[in-house]
């Protein structure tokens, strides 16, 4: 017992350490553009496509659950290796091609300075603030990850129960609170049917409906996602249906969502969830009536969830191409 209390000890202080060692502003002098760089590049993708924040959110949760925030997720499969975004889980991810284009930019600029965890960082940083969050100042001086298996991929499914999701969330430093505001993200862009479908006909083997859905809501995501055109086997060309059902803005970040939780119209068994705990349904019922509240929670988290076992210092490498290792 004494032995696993000092390895906890241990690792809670390398943990502190790293998340301390990240400072605002750290490519002051080495890149002073960088951060203009990353959202002037965001802006761009974004007039293209208002969903590009939503999938810059998962992107970054993902990297982060695994491994800690290091790009890890960035990296392609090799001959010898099958990389963390070939994971069932990963295969829907999407905003690669935006990072690519910040690397790019930022490669002309400061060649070998900015690390791809960084523009990830940043990116999604900049993709909240632009989709109506907040424009929190974020802490930089994280390094890439050299380790990326599919075999380690362990995402929370979003047919999870509550208790189940937040023990994946205290496994890297989170608690409930930031649970269930990060969950927030879903009032901005898209869902694949395969997802939620069990809840539309068949929840938990029982040939019928999930209860806690709203029956108007059943309806409308019936006609979107009849079953045989759900391709669970292929994801990638499942029909998708706005995450956040009872907004009339699916791309803005915002509040929405916790009206959604609380009516019953979540899209997600996950994110119903959300209104049958004490804690967690005060807690949107909070967000739904103050969302200023929600906004500054929400940066609160998203500047926790970036802290999670950083590499920082001589830690990692600063990667030349997010796709690939060094060397």
């Amino acid at each position: 017992m004494a032995t696993l209390f000092v390895t906890i000890l241990i690792l809670l202080v390398q943990l502190v350490n790293s998340a301390s060692s990240l400072q605002i502003h750290f490519y002051n002098n080495s890149c002073p553009r960088a951060e203009l760089i990353v959202k002037s590049v965001v802006r761009k993708h974004v007039l293209q496509d208002p969903s590009i924040p939503a999938g810059l959110l998962r992107l970054y949760f993902h990297d982060c659950l695994i491994h800690g925030c290091d790009a890890s997720i960035l990296i392609d499969s090799t001959d010898d290796n099958v990389a963390e975004k070939e994971a069932p889980p990963n295969l829907t991810l999407r905003g690669f091609e935006v990072i690519d284009d910040i690397k790019a930019s930022l490669e002309k600029q400061c060649k070998g300075v900015v690390s791809c965890a960084d523009i990830l960082a940043l990116a999604t940083r900049d993709g909240v603030s632009l989709s109506g969050g907040a424009a929190y100042a974020l802490p930089t001086g994280r390094r890439d990850g050299t380790v990326s298996t599919m075999a380690d991929v362990h995402i929370p499914s979003p047919s999870f129960s509550l208790s189940a999701a937040l023990s994946v969330f205290q496994g890297i430093g989170l608690d409930l609170v930031d649970m269930t505001t990060l969950l927030g993200a879903h009032s901005v862009g898209l869902c694949h049917c395969g997802f939620f479908i069990d809840r539309l006909y068949n929840f938990e083997g029982t040939g019928l409906p999930d209860p806690d859905m709203d029956p108007g809501l059943l309806d409308t995501l019936r006609q979107q996602c009849p079953p045989h055109v759900v391709t669970l086997n292929n994801i990638s060309k499942d029909p998708t249906v706005f995450m956040d059902q009872h907004s009339n803005t699916p791309f803005r970040l915002d509040a929405s969502f916790y009206h959604g939780v609380l009516s019953e119209k979540a899209v997600l068994q996950l994110d119903q969830g959300l209104a049958f705990t004490d804690l967690t349904s005060k807690l949107a019922t909070k967000y739904a009536n103050r969302p200023e509240v929600f906004r500054k929670q929400f940066s609160k988290s998203m500047i926790k969830l970036g802290s999670v076992n950083v590499l920082t210092g001589e830690q990692g490498e600063i990667r030349l191409n997010c796709r690939t290792i060094n060397g």
